[in-house]
């Protein structure tokens, strides 16, 4: 039981700092209304940013997320 919960202290401590970098990365979100009123949603990059950089980098930091609320429930638990 003492190698499982080193095991997952140590994935948890990785997905801590993996989660630190990606949000690091990802771009502000400064547009505000003032984007939406000019049509900023309405170019390229808005209609596909699911296949962009940062929708990639979007759907990582959700899963990292994820990943950290379930790993620190199941330390809590050990």
């Amino acid at each position: 039981m003492a190698v499982f919960k080193i095991i997952v202290t140590v994935i948890f401590a990785v997905i801590c700092v993996a989660l630190t970098a990606i949000v690091l990365m990802q771009e502000g979100k400064s547009g505000g209304l003032s984007g939406s009123v000019a049509g900023a949603t309405e170019t390229y990059w808005g209609r596909n940013k699911g296949r962009s950089m940062e929708g990639k980098l979007e759907k990582i930091t959700k899963y990292l997320a994820i990943g950290f609320i379930v790993l620190s429930l199941v330390l809590n638990i050990l």
